[in-house]
């Protein structure tokens, strides 16, 4: 019985031991980050929509270290890694932009060495960008905005516009999803691509609040994601 008694408060330790080794692995520390961008221009997207993958090498293969990740609306993203290299891509169809492909077709990716806080942009191609958007307060609680619509991709991958609308909520997460009040556009009724006007009316808020989040996005037709222009917050 002492015997067996001394193997089990042995067998008790080494498991702590090891129980303890493992438990006290340093957390990952370094932010790998970074922001869809075409020609320097961010491309907005709605919030968890857009996704993209995170693959590391080792073990003599490339696995991706977790579920798909999302861009924030802004376009950014930010992961913490451990140390080592990495590749990142977007799956295909993902976003209201191409995403560069390889020679077979397949999603193309960005490799990275991790050993510290640093950056890796996606440079994307849009099909469209909302440029010169201009949204404000007309009246103590009408919205009006108005853009313009630059065509990028022009050739067999092209889109038409399905429709563009405004959209109003009133916390700073704003989409087709989050909103308190819309008003939309169909692509076929819009007879100047440099002069889309769009207006709302903001209902009564609960709790009352003298300011809202609004932004203009922008879908095309047989493409899922819309692109969208910069948050602007108004005040009344």
């Amino acid at each position: 019985m002492e015997v067996l008694f001394k193997y089990l408060f042995i067998v008790a330790l080494i498991t702590t031991i090891f129980s303890c080794k493992k438990d006290n692995y340093d957390p990952p520390s370094a932010t790998l980050s970074g922001h869809l961008l075409y020609q320097g221009d961010t491309i907005h997207v709605e919030r968890n929509a857009v996704h993209f993958q995170i693959y590391q090498y080792g073990f003599g293969r490339v696995g991706q270290i977790s579920p798909d990740e999302t861009f924030a609306q802004d376009g950014s993203y930010s992961a913490l890694l451990f140390p080592g290299d990495y590749k990142i891509t977007i799956p295909s169809g993902d976003g209201p932009f191409i995403w560069k492909q390889t020679a077979s077709g397949t999603p193309d990716s960005l490799s990275v060495t991790v050993s510290g806080n640093q950056t890796a942009d996606f440079e994307v191609t849009p099909y469209y960008m909302i440029r010169n958007a201009q949204i404000a307060a007309a009246g103590s609680n009408n919205i009006t905005a108005t853009c313009s619509l630059e065509k990028i991709i022009n050739d067999a991958n092209a889109k038409d516009v399905e429709y563009v609308a405004l959209y109003v909520n009133n916390t700073q997460f704003v989409s087709g999803i989050n909103n308190v009040v819309s008003a939309s556009i169909a692509g076929a009724d819009i007879s100047d691509d440099n002069n889309v006007q769009l207006s709302v009316t903001v209902p009564s808020l609960v709790p009352a609040q003298n300011y809202v989040f609004a932004r203009i996005g922008l879908k095309m037709v047989n493409v899922e994601d819309l692109i969208f222009s910069p948050l602007v917050k108004i005040t009344f």
